[in-house]
């Protein structure tokens, strides 16, 4: 058989590994980069009950969470890479491989159970339209969405009644009965000042006199024909999104396989020094 190959010699290539490593340390630092802190508003204790009914909306809660995840992940592939650690590259290749196949199936399940889907998403809608009050991070998405799609509640305006604030009964005591958020309120020319009350009593009114006033339509139809009509947009983010992880996960195995070759040739080697003639 031929002799051992030279020590200097490494299946590892350094391309690979380092890569690697600095793809991971990319989103490892920018997943550990701390976050804003809670503004003052911010829901007391007491409010809290109310909040984590809300969970899957809550913007500061989903951020926490994919930041961890990120954080863990990128820090197995990061140092797995760096001291050519089979044990995290493959948890890391694995974790990696599961998201990506989870993105896969959800991207399935959304088109084939559109229906379905729209459902989850319109229980999603009210149930923050519910706890509106109760996070400030949960109102600012609310109210970015409904400026930014020009739509008002979920089917309509008159969904905000859900909202204990809002709610339509005469039993009602709040100063904002019957009223919408500022943020259905149309808005021809640019303020400087916002009026915050525009939406005051607009429950009330009927939809072609509300319609003057605010935006009537719900926000469920606009999302779901702002989806339609960008699909390919929303096809370029996936693929985005898939693209870096198919990446990591062909990088993060071929790492394991040269190592698993390196560990291979050193027993070799070790063998060969200990009996010349095997």
């Amino acid at each position: 058989p031929a002799g051992p190959l030279g020590d200097d010699f490494s299946f590892v290539s350094p391309v690979a590994k380092y890569v690697l490593f600095f793809f991971n340390l990319l989103f490892w630092v920018s997943a550990g980069t701390p976050r804003h802190p809670a503004p003052e508003g911010h829901p007391d204790p007491g409010a809290v009950p109310a909040a984590v009914a809300c969970l899957a909306v809550d913007p500061a809660i989903l951020l926490v969470v994919v930041g961890v995840l990120t954080f863990l992940i990128t820090f197995c592939g990061c140092v797995g890479s760096l001291r050519e650690n089979i044990c995290l590259l493959q948890m890391f290749s694995v974790c990696l491989t599961v998201i990506f196949l989870l993105q896969l199936a959800a991207g399935v399940l959304g088109f084939v159970f559109s229906d379905k889907a729209r459902g989850k998403v319109s229980e999603i809608i009210n149930g923050a339209i519910v706890h509106y009050r109760d996070d400030l991070d949960l109102q600012n998405l609310i109210d970015f969405g409904q400026k930014e799609f020009s739509c008002c509640g979920g089917v309509s305006y008159k969904d905000w009644s859900q909202n204990m604030y809002f709610n339509c009964t005469a039993t009602n005591p709040s100063r904002e009965r019957c009223s919408v958020p500022f943020s259905c309120c149309l808005h021809h020319d640019p303020q400087a000042v916002i009026n915050t009350m525009c939406g005051h009593g607009m429950q009330a009114r009927g939809y072609l006199e509300a319609s003057a006033f605010i935006h009537t339509n719900g926000c469920i139809d606009k999302l779901v024909n702002w989806t339609h009509s960008n699909l390919f947009l929303l096809g370029g983010i996936a693929l985005g999104l898939a693209l870096p992880q198919l990446v990591g996960i062909v990088l993060a195995q071929l790492l394991i396989n040269q190592i698993r070759d390196q560990i291979k040739l050193q027993l070799y080697n070790q063998q060969h020094r200990a009996d010349p003639w095997s």
